[in-house]
């Protein structure tokens, strides 16, 4: 049996993670803070703040979260996975919704 080799992030989500990177660099030096000071709020080190800034996919989602709360940017990207905005997911269940519903203690009558 061969050595699997882990597969990275697709070009899409590498291409996100740098833009999102790269804002928040923005957003950082638009404040005027120093990278010491917005990885020290965020409870990590100068360098994961770094990577962060470069877009790495190897960094943790909670530290760029963190990052992102430390630098003030505020807590709306939690409601990116928000289930009301799933459509995609609302239609499909609209679709699985059973045309007549049985109760499951009496035979059908």
């Amino acid at each position: 049996m061969g050595i699997k080799k882990k597969r990275g992030p697709s070009i899409s989500v590498r291409n996100g993670l740098r833009r999102m990177g790269d804002d928040i660099k923005k957003a950082r030096l638009r404040r005027r803070l120093k990278m010491t000071i917005v990885a020290e709020r965020a409870g990590i080190s100068r360098e994961t703040l770094a990577k962060i800034q470069k877009g790495d996919p190897g960094v943790s989602m909670g530290n760029y979260a963190m990052a992102i709360f430390a630098i003030g940017l505020g807590v709306e990207w939690m409601n990116l996975a928000a289930i009301e905005k799933d459509f995609t997911g609302q239609i499909l269940d609209e679709q699985r919704i059973p045309l007549r519903a049985r109760d499951k203690g009496k035979p059908g009558i």
